[in-house]
């Protein structure tokens, strides 16, 4: 046993010391765990930062000077107030995203039910900032003319109903805590089945592969060695990354345990190499393995609830996703580092993921042994 044990260590060292020397992918593993995480959490196209804005106030009333106060950052810088004639002008130059005018008699007209007409300006040429913006900024105009009207905050409320909204653990709703975790969930996923795949793909071109087949080592010790090291790089990789990068640089707080989140990765990481090394072993070189890479990276993301919530999808989808182990993965994840959930509250998706890991290390493992065979 010691002996079996000292081959798998001394395995997993070779693919370290080849991975050392493999420049490409010492560079793909820190701009995936550093400089990716960091664009994806402040460079998310749905958001909406320190949008300019101008306002145009013909009616000077405290009901336009309510409106004009509701716009801060850090959706909006504190807006301009120009006169209608600095609209056209000002948009051209590039000063300002949106110009609000308040025609005169607003405040008049609104008390008098007679529902007056109140003109944005977009500069669409600012696509994400313009489709997003505008919509932030009618619900702002709404809200106001909607408590001032109810006198709501003079603590007198005509609604039978009251709505109060709570936002729990993101209470700014900052895109950058969602976007920041969740590109390293995905860059789990998708740095083991590269690494994985590639080392097989690596030995298999540079002629290494034979060597090992001479050597007193079975299929499973390889098969186990690639895994462990894999596992290895991009778990300390993972956790360099929320140290350094999410807490350090981005200042996102992970309320949950980071070493529950390992050892998901890890459960995690032991399907996913052995999908890497399954792809290897059916490809013929990287091009082949990177354009299966494309097939089915990309549906194991968008379908494991990271960009849409699982229960959003058709159950038909819904059923098929449950056999990957992304979806168990990406709910777990969430569910620590956001929520702050303990192992009372992952262990299904804890236990689907070692399930569905061992059936796709079983078969990786025929596919590899079938391969080597083959080779002998």
């Amino acid at each position: 046993m010691r002996g079996y044990l000292s081959n798998v260590y001394r395995l997993g060292v070779k693919e370290l010391w080849s991975l050392r020397r493999d420049p490409v992918m010492l560079i793909l593993i820190i701009y995936t765990f550093s400089l990716s995480v960091y664009t994806s959490a402040t460079a998310m196209p749905e958001s909406l930062n320190l949008a300019p804005i101008a306002i145009v106030d013909e009616d000077r009333s405290p009901l336009s000077q309510r409106i004009a106060q509701a716009f801060y950052p850090p959706h909006f810088l504190p807006p301009s107030m120009i006169t209608v004639n600095d609209v056209d002008s000002g948009m051209d130059a590039g000063l300002f995203t949106f110009a609000l005018t308040i025609p005169a008699g607003f405040q008049r007209d609104v008390l008098a039910g007679r529902a007056p007409a109140v003109q944005l300006n977009v500069d669409a040429t600012r696509m994400s900032q313009a489709f997003t913006g505008s919509g932030y900024v009618s619900r702002i105009v709404n809200d106001e003319v909607t408590g001032f009207v109810s006198r709501y905050r003079d603590g007198v409320s005509t609604a039978p109903v009251e709505l109060v909204l709570r936002a729990r653990f993101n209470p700014n709703l900052t895109e950058a805590w969602f976007g920041a975790l969740m590109q390293i969930i995905d860059n789990v996923t998708l740095l083991s089945i590269i690494l994985a795949g590639a080392a097989l793909i690596r030995e298999r071109e540079h002629g290494t592969i034979e060597h090992l087949l001479v050597m007193p080592v079975t299929p499973l010790q390889i098969m186990v060695a690639k895994v462990w090291a894999t596992a290895g790089v991009v778990l300390l990789a993972a956790f360099l990354s929320l140290t350094l990068v999410v807490r350090a640089a981005l200042q996102v707080p992970i309320e949950g345990s980071i070493a529950l989140f390992l050892l998901i990765a890890l459960l995690h990481l032991f399907a996913t190499t052995s999908m890497g090394i399954f792809m290897a072993t059916v490809s013929r070189g990287m091009p082949q393995f990177a354009l299966l890479m494309v097939l089915t990276i990309i549906p194991l993301q968008m379908l494991s609830g990271g960009s849409t919530p699982f229960e959003s999808m058709p159950q038909f989808v819904q059923m098929v996703m449950s056999a990957a182990p992304t979806s168990h993965f990406v709910s777990a994840s969430q569910a620590v580092l956001y929520r702050a959930a303990g192992v009372e509250a992952v262990w299904p998706q804890m236990l689907a993921i070692t399930v569905i890991g061992g059936l796709l290390f079983v078969f990786s493992l025929a596919r590899f042994r079938k391969t080597i065979s083959r080779m002998a």
